[in-house]
């Protein structure tokens, strides 16, 4: 079966100018809780391999290295607009119908007052090494 990655960006203005941190806490443990019923139930039809929050882009760094010397490492990447990569999950599916039927899922998370987010998911397929 295909692999596929679901990349959740949180991006203001989409469904919500409102960043996450400024939410009501009901309204946080809310998405939060929908994310984990998502998860148990990916989980028990054998389809999540693994799914994760990520850090915000403060604490993220990026490294450039030559191969030859020490490497460059700076702060961020700092998002252009109010848009961040926020976490991801890879599932195990059929198909990319179901890739995107789960995607679909986690754009419409509840967001403040429970309305949907609809936050963008980038799907990609993950890929195997090619054989030499």
């Amino acid at each position: 079966m295909p692999k596929y990655m679901l990349l959740q960006t949180y991006a203001q203005g989409e469904g919500c100018d409102v960043p996450l941190p400024e939410w009501a806490p009901e309204d946080i443990r809310a998405h939060i809780q929908f994310q984990h019923v998502l998860n148990a139930e990916l989980t028990e039809a054998g389809e999540l391999v693994e799914a994760e929050g990520l850090a915000g882009p403060e604490a993220a760094k990026t490294v450039v290295a030559d191969g030859k010397g020490g490497a460059v490492v700076t702060d961020g990447p700092f998002p252009e607009g109010k848009e961040l990569l926020a976490g991801y999950r890879v599932v195990d599916v059929e198909s990319e119908a179901r890739a995107l039927e789960i995607a679909t899922r986690v754009s419409a998370a509840p967001g403040p007052e429970g309305a949907p987010l609809r936050v963008p998911i980038e799907v990609r397929q993950v890929m195997s090494a090619p054989e030499v």
